[in-house]
């Protein structure tokens, strides 16, 4: 058995054009890149492969232009049928739909405030940490405007009523 290298090919050796015209140089690079019987077989496969797919996808589209075609008469005779099904169907897969992404919320939210409240600090937690410390040094804020507006009230009301 004579040991072959599966992607040489061995130089042809016929008679050539000169190389001297265009059609002599284009028939010498054609006739470099001629298919050996393997690529011939792939380009033979994938030919016939096509084929068939086209012909299936030919008649998979008559086959369907055909049926709509004889189906619609029972389609609209139908349809006060379907119209309230089909929307009913729709409904519902919206009404699943929708609870299926609250829930997954709820539990996500949950098991944010979970992790947060036992110290673990999850993804957002320095911002919910700023906005707790902004909201105490409001509320500190207005207790203390509060006291001070306060007192200048209780000093105003005695001027207006002495005996208050």
């Amino acid at each position: 058995m004579a040991d072959r290298r599966p992607n040489h090919r061995a130089p042809r050796h016929t008679a050539a054009p000169s190389d001297d015209t265009f059609v002599g140089s284009f028939l010498r690079r054609l006739h470099e890149h001629v298919p050996d019987s393997s690529q011939l077989l792939g380009y033979l496969t994938l030919f016939v492969s096509s084929g068939i797919l086209l012909l299936l996808t030919g008649l998979t589209v008559t086959l369907s232009v055909t049926g709509l075609i004889f189906l619609t008469p029972l389609i609209i005779l139908t349809s006060p049928l379907w119209v309230p099904v089909a929307a009913l169907v729709a409904l519902a897969a919206a009404g699943v739909v929708s609870v299926g992404g609250f829930g997954f919320a709820a539990l996500a939210g949950l098991s944010w405030l979970y992790k947060y409240f036992r110290g673990f600090h999850p993804p957002g937690s320095e911002r919910a940490d700023y906005a707790r410390d902004r909201i105490y040094d409001t509320a500190r804020h207005v207790k203390d405007y509060a006291r001070e507006y306060g007192g200048y009230l209780q000093t105003k009301l005695k001027d207006v009523a002495p005996g208050a």
